[in-house]
């Protein structure tokens, strides 16, 4: 694939470049750890740290870490806390340094080497942007969208991502606000940081924490941002086993069920059951008619879940 490379950030009106720390979080993804690692020591952005997090990987992921990026400081959670939790030591680890902002990147991605100065270009020029996403693809389909912004569809109870599988196009090139940022590639600014907190760990082990986060900070007075100028190619869902897999489709359906739960307004209940009917009976349905019935009973197993919360 191609990736173009860019320079340094011009950010104006400041004697120091922000201070900025990448983290990425690690469980059982040794090669892809390494390969997304390998990808971020090309960034442009001059003193960019890398914190990895290690999982409780059984995989030797840390001893492969430990050789090849011996420069590079490891966090050895010992234990599985969950997508949240688990960079959420990562995030006060770099906090603690005085990084001016956190930048989350899955490890199963390859980044382009301008996409850091990008993201923080674009939020120190918006003052009030307190959460920014790259532009993603599929890494095995290159100019074919993964993200392109999220939208948080309140009526109908879903949550879903602009311009999914798509191929690139202009239509979306231009920055501008979104419902939410994935967790995929998100730029955090201290100062919000400190305001809202960090992730919710209730969403264990992952989805949906990086909606929750976002809509905690606009209701704190934050803009969350989608900067297309930042590009990164994703090796999707490499921790639920690529696909739509059973695991995927019960945390899916538990954890949206809590976060509209959580905050929809009264005015949304008017038509949000019948929409979550209805985003319930178009899964049953398209998982029975491509004949994976073990998702029907994820799917099941995820609005039980749901209810005893």
């Amino acid at each position: 694939m191609t990736k173009t490379e860019s320079g340094a950030p011009h950010i104006s009106g400041r004697r120091r470049l922000p201070t900025v720390a990448c983290v990425v979080l690690n469980l059982n993804g040794r090669e892809l750890l390494l390969q997304t690692l390998t990808s971020l020591q090309q960034q442009s952005y001059p003193g960019l740290r890398i914190i990895v997090v290690d999982n409780g990987s059984n995989d030797g992921s840390q001893k492969a870490v430990r050789q090849t990026f011996p420069e590079l400081p490891l966090i050895d959670t010992g234990s599985n806390l969950g997508f949240g939790e688990g960079n959420n030591v990562g995030i006060r680890r770099a906090l603690d340094e005085g990084a001016d902002w956190v930048f989350l990147l899955n490890n199963d991605t390859e980044i382009e080497p301008g996409a850091v100065a990008a993201l923080v270009e674009a939020g120190e020029r918006a003052p009030r942007a307190g959460i920014l996403g790259a532009k993603i693809y599929f890494f095995d389909r290159p100019d074919v969208l993964w993200y392109g912004g999220g939208r948080v569809t309140w009526w109908a109870g879903l949550i879903s991502h602009r311009g999914i599988h798509q191929r690139d196009s202009q239509q979306l090139e231009e920055p501008a606000d979104t419902d939410y940022v994935t967790g995929c590639a998100m730029l955090l600014r201290r100062e919000m940081l400190a305001q809202i907190g960090l992730f919710d760990p209730a969403y264990f082990p992952a989805y949906v924490e990086d909606a929750d986060l976002c809509e905690r900070a606009h209701r704190a007075g934050w803009r969350t941002l989608y900067v297309p100028a930042a590009r990164v190619w994703h090796k999707v869902s490499s921790f639920s086993g690529g696909g739509t897999t059973p695991l995927k489709v019960r945390l899916k359906v538990e954890h949206n069920l809590l976060f509209f739960h959580r905050y929809a307004r009264w005015y949304h209940w008017l038509g949000l059951p019948l929409g979550i009917a209805g985003q319930v009976g178009l899964t049953a349905a398209r998982e029975l008619l491509r004949g994976r019935p073990q998702n029907l009973v994820a799917l099941g197993r995820g609005l039980w879940d749901a209810a005893q919360r």
